[in-house]
């Protein structure tokens, strides 16, 4: 696999070994784009992965910088841009296929960019970020003259909307309504090297979702949000940029208008005979101007639709689709819109707003996709993309619709099948090729042509990625388990995948351990004990010989919640080694058990576990230790002598001696060495087969192979070498990848772990070969842990405590009839001193989230009174100041008594 880099910041390599990416497997998450008419990318992790559809050679171009952001290409230069996701994020542009660094865009944005588009002919582009700035961004990317656009020669552009656009039927459509002129300025410039931000606007609170460059008009681009959808135009004097928003009146939910002059100028009211007519509720509050035209009670407010996307047409008219179910059309003229109707027998629309329709996704090219009901259960319409005759439309019923919309109306043809709910399409910028890609991230194309074909190019694993292992013995193949139970089996040299099953399918074998969920799966380095964590503290010891029908030997009670599992078993010692790491919440501190676990175990099983198959503490010593600080990861050293743990809060690994002598009760470990990682984040340790390399993980992407003595870096990835001696995994929740080790000095540096893994491979063989006997042999027993011995234990236990129950229900009817009591009385009292039923409840929880709720509304009320108190005061100051304050002469009173009269004012 091809392989490119982002080289912004140096980091530090120790002297010794480096590790490079061997190759990158993941799937997209975000909408696939084309880079050229072969050439399909997508960002995974901290890659941009580049797939060609007719070699399926991939490529990949790495950010050293952390994960990548958002992602957007231009056909024509052949270009894409990514930010990553840091604190001050940055946008890097690369060409492909040479895949060097163009320039790199710095803005003011503090956290993350969530949208990236170029205009298609690739002078500006334009940026959206997220909290805090929410800003619209406005970037000059080019200063060279588009020689070609100007002497009317076929460009990229050209290709995209002119006359190699191909419809349904395979036949080239008229390139009269795309003339050159329109489709670039003649000013166009194209370099890379100057990254100007223009101009920029800024949105506060407003989240957008989608934002285009009008294809048409490369002054024009649509963003549109949940709430709105605003047309912006760039306007330009000289160098001097200016954005204006245009925003679009979209309508009510039932694809109605509102009439805002009937509120304003409410004409329908009648007027009272003696106080004239009714005022609008703006001048009864007394303000003037644009204020007035616009006010509306915040209780007078009616919802409108939800734009969820939106495409441009060659007319430079936009088509939304809108989460209720409707599809508008809004006009490049006056930007109004106009709700389209469906031709046919049609659902009624609630019946389209229970089944959860709403559209998601908007692809303009010569035709639009949208996608409807049509008869099926489709819950919602996904993307769609225009075409010659028509449109076509996806939904989540993974099928493919052909719309054909003429005037304000459209009928619904079928077009296409695909295997799962389809989320994003879009054309080849030649328009022979359609790109269908499904919610997991498989991507689908389909040529059109005389003979249209249909062909899978990426098949995506079900669900993320939740755990990866090699198959020992041997370097030949790794298996991954992802979220919704699909186990794949994985080509080590080129990441191909060999096979897969769903875990759904009948098993071999199969335990039910607990009602709590299962964290952790482990097996010891020698393949004796099958540990499995649950979240509610206990791990269970399964024999782990497929001969024994796997049998439980029985269950040890630790800390809940736990974070890691670690095992030392080695050849020389008739025991395992089981350290767990588990949190203790709210003291700041981790807990650490050491359990020793004899070989023998399986053996004598019976004797070493109660009737309810805990193991005896005598049969099972275990050790307890406390650190005065979180860890996040730990692991213990062969030797058994030592722990190293991942620091949590801070980027440090440390080790902590464990006492030679026993000891009862909790000890407390202090650091024995402090290394900083220079990792970030929450992290992973994991020591190598042979025990003497520490691998470190960290939240940041960087995976470090570190001496187990000193600590120092033996190993950084990601790093440029060349040949491979050692190979390791890492997972990530979308993507894993290969990387390769390799020596850069002389030494030993990898014979150990090769003699060592030859060693263990030795002394497994004659196991090995009576397992694999015993899997040839079919034996479909199912193992369960509710044994008839579980049963009888149930049973003693029953009767053991049966007086202790008898005491407990006599006290519990005793309560439940002191609180009827209570209620009768309840009942009897005045309105004022009687309390709510829900008062009489015994659950504590619920009381004081009741007790919460009313706090809560109390609260709201009484900030509504006093707003309403302050408008009311405010009101009432207006008055005096227009109709006293203002007056020259004041109004004068005369009292008249029985002493002589006075005037006062």
């Amino acid at each position: 696999m091809a392989q490119g880099r982002e080289r912004d910041e140096a980091h530090n390599v120790a002297i010794g070994s480096s590790l490079s990416v061997r190759w990158v497997q993941g799937f997209p998450k975000q909408n696939v784009h084309f880079v050229n008419d072969s050439t399909i990318c997508y960002p995974c992790g901290n890659f941009v992965i580049f797939l060609n559809i007719e070699t399926k050679k991939k490529t990949v171009l790495q950010c050293m910088n952390g994960i990548v952001g958002i992602v957007a290409t231009n056909v024509p230069y052949e270009v894409v841009a990514f930010s990553d996701r840091r604190l001050r994020p940055l946008i890097y542009i690369y060409n492909f296929p040479g895949l060097t660094r163009r320039t790199k865009l710095k803005g003011n944005v503090l956290l993350d960019y969530t949208l990236l588009s170029f205009s298609y002919c690739g002078t500006y582009l334009a940026s959206y970020s997220s909290l805090p700035e929410f800003e619209l961004a406005l970037w000059w990317t080019s200063e060279r003259l588009y020689d070609d656009c100007e002497h009317g020669q076929s460009s990229g552009s050209d290709r995209q909307w002119g006359g190699k656009a191909r419809g349904r039927d395979g036949n080239l459509p008229t390139n009269s309504c795309y003339p050159v002129h329109q489709r670039f300025p003649a000013q166009g410039i194209q370099n890379w090297e100057l990254g100007v931000i223009l101009c920029k606007k800024s949105q506060p609170g407003t989240d957008v979702n989608q934002m285009t460059f009008n294809p048409m008009n490369w002054h024009q681009l649509c963003l549109s949000s949940p709430s709105a959808l605003t047309v912006w135009t760039i306007e330009r004097s000289n160098q001097e940029h200016y954005l204006k928003a245009k925003s679009v009146k979209l309508p009510m939910e039932d694809g109605s208008f509102f009439n805002e002059t009937d509120v304003i100028f409410p004409q329908s009211l009648p007027k009272d005979p003696i106080y004239g007519p009714v005022l609008p509720v703006s001048a009864i509050a007394g303000l003037v101007g644009e204020e007035a035209e616009t006010f509306r009670p915040k209780d007078d407010l009616y919802t409108l639709l939800h734009p969820t996307m939106h495409c441009w047409t060659p007319t430079s008219d936009l088509y939304v689709g809108c989460e209720e179910g409707h599809l508008l059309m809004i006009s490049g003229e006056n930007f109004k819109a106009t709700v389209l109707n469906k031709m046919e027998d049609e659902p009624p629309r609630e019946l389209l707003r229970e089944s959860g329709l709403f559209f998601l996704d908007l692809v303009s090219i010569p035709g639009l996709i949208i996608c409807d009901q049509v008869g099926r259960n489709l819950i919602s319409p996904v993307t769609m993309a225009y075409q010659k005759g028509g449109v076509l439309a996806s939904g989540i019923d993974g099928f493919v619709y052909s719309f054909l919309i003429k005037d304000t109306n459209y009928k619904v043809e079928d077009f296409l099948e695909v295997e799962g709910p389809v989320e994003h399409l879009m054309f080849s910028p030649s328009y022979r090729m359609l790109l269908i890609q499904t919610d997991k991230g498989s991507i689908y194309i389909y040529t059109f042509g005389e003979e249209p074909t249909f062909e899978k190019v990426l098949e995506a694993c079900d669900g993320k990625f939740q755990a990866t292992d090699f198959i020992t013995p041997g370097n030949e193949y790794f298996m991954t388990l992802t979220q919704s139970g699909e186990v794949c089996v994985w080509g080590i040299d080129d990441g191909v995948c060999v096979s897969r099953i769903c875990l759904n399918m009948p098993a071999i074998h199969k335990a039910f351990l607990s009602k709590s969920p299962v964290q952790h799966l482990l097996y010891d380095q020698r393949g004796i004990y099958l540990l499995v964590g649950t979240s509610e503290g206990y791990i269970f010891v399964i024999n782990a010989k497929p001969s024994s029908l796997f049998q439980i030997l029985g269950f040890i009670e630790v800390g809940k919640d736990i974070l890691q599992i670690s095992t030392v078993s080695l050849l020389e010692i008739d025991m395992v080694k089981v350290m767990v790491l588990s949190p203790l919440p709210g003291t700041g501190r981790s807990r650490l058990e050491i359990l020793t676990l004899p070989k023998r175990l399986p053996q004598v099983s019976a004797s070493f576990a109660d009737q309810r198959g805990r193991l005896r503490d005598e049969f099972v010593p275990k050790s307890v230790y406390e650190i005065e600080h979180t860890l996040s990861s730990a692991v213990l050293s062969f030797r058994s002598n030592q722990i190293y743990g991942f620091c949590n809060q801070v980027p440090y690994i440390c080790s902590y001696l464990l006492p030679e002598k026993d000891h009862s009760g909790i000890c407390i470990l202090k650091p024995y060495q402090k290394v900083q990682s220079k990792q970030y984040g929450p992290g992973m340790l994991s020591l190598s087969p042979h025990g003497l390399w520490l691998i470190t993980i960290a939240k940041c992407g960087f995976l470090c192979i570190r001496d187990i003595q000193t600590l120092p870096v033996k190993g950084l990835c990601p790093k440029k070498q060349s040949p491979n001696k050692y190979r390791a995994l890492q997972r990530n929740v979308h993507i894993f990848l290969c990387v390769e080790m390799v020596r850069r000095v002389g030494g030993n540096l990898t014979n150990e772990i090769l003699e060592h893994s030859q060693q263990l491979l030795t002394s497994l063989r004659n196991t090995m070969d009576e397992e694999n006997d015993y899997l040839s042999i079919t034996r479909r027993d199912s193992l369960d842990s509710g044994s008839e011995a579980e049963h009888a234990a149930i049973k003693k236990e029953v009767k053991l405590f049966s007086n202790k129950r008898t005491e407990i229900k006599r006290g519990i009817k005793a309560l439940v009839k002191t609180v009827l009591d209570m209620m009768k009385e309840n009942k009897a009292v005045d309105n004022i001193a009687k309390l709510e039923p829900q008062e009489f409840g015994l659950d504590l929880e619920e009381l004081e989230r009741l007790h919460d709720e009313s706090e809560e509304e109390v609260a709201k009320i009484r900030k509504d009174v006093e707003m309403q108190n302050l408008a009311k005061r405010y009101l009432a100051e207006l008055i005096k100041e227009e109709c006293w304050n203002s007056m020259a002469v004041k109004g004068r009173a005369l009292k008249v008594t029985d002493k002589t009269p006075g005037m006062t004012p």
